[in-house]
């Protein structure tokens, strides 16, 4: 019987930034209802390439998705495609890159931001296009899947601190006050999904420097929040910083199914 998880990735989110703005995530760590990590992202630290480091375990050398321009299918094993061979549910409400990556690519416009075949990698989907997209809406869009669908595997993908991130920079008030909103609105749902039983993770693909840019090195850039909320018996007693390529099989562990071949081994 497989767990069931929630898996948010707030786009564009600093470590630190996430450790001093969102007062509710720090207040479930405070009370020992959840732990927060460190994760140092693969390279190069764009959207795309790390979706799918993310998702499958493979760094961008490997799965040839070197940047966001590179729009095709991904060639690896997905958690969804996972889950799916496990006799399990998939729901994602996410960036039209998601689609693009393990349901169809290239994303139409007008026919794939609603998406339900049970023959894809992602049974039900909610894709959007515009980076301003407001993220009060697309949580309230991977509740209705939940809601609707009860899957195993939800992962839910808002932009908007991403989007501000590259309007005004790292270190600006309208990045923090962001990440505060993104924190308000996990307020709401998170006490109903660990209600629910379900595990919830919360990370992000990459983070932002003073500039409004993500492409490079630096820790602004690379170091970003892993929370775990749940009960899991899962060893996750970490210090340190956690590779990126280590989600994807600390997730199948949650789900509790295999790992594909290229992941590497879980050492958590």
């Amino acid at each position: 019987m497989l767990n069931k998880l929630v898996l948010i990735v707030l786009d564009g989110l600093c470590y630190d930034v996430a450790k001093s703005q969102m007062g509710f995530l720090s207040h479930l760590v405070e009370k020992r209802i959840g732990n927060l990590y460190k994760i140092k992202s693969e390279l190069p630290s764009m959207s795309r390439p790390l979706y799918e480091t993310i998702l499958t375990g493979v760094p961008p050398y490997k799965s040839k998705i070197v940047n966001n321009g590179t729009s095709r299918l991904s060639n690896h094993k997905s958690i969804f495609k996972l889950v799916k061979e496990n006799g399990g549910i998939s729901c994602a409400a996410a960036y039209h890159w998601i689609s693009e990556l393990y349901n169809k690519a290239p994303f139409d416009y007008l026919y794939d931001c609603h998406q339900e075949d049970k023959s894809k990698s992602i049974q039900y989907g909610r894709f959007y296009f515009d980076d301003i997209y407001p993220d009060s809406h697309l949580f309230i869009d991977g509740e209705i899947l939940r809601k609707k669908h009860n899957p195993h595997f939800l992962y839910i993908h808002p932009m908007g601190i991403d989007d501000i991130g590259h309007k005004f920079g790292k270190n600006s008030k309208e990045y923090r006050s962001k990440v505060i909103q993104v924190d308000v609105i996990l307020s709401t749902f998170i006490p109903i999904w660990l209600e629910e039983g379900y595990e919830v993770v919360i990370s992000s693909d990459h983070g932002m420097n003073e500039d409004g840019n993500h492409c490079g090195i630096s820790d602004d850039e690379r170091i970003v929040p892993f929370y775990y909320f749940g009960t899991s018996d899962i060893n996750l007693k970490i210090d340190g910083v956690i590779n990126q390529t280590q989600v994807a099989p600390i997730l199948c562990r949650l789900i509790g199914i295999e790992k594909s071949s290229d992941m590497e081994v879980c050492i958590y």
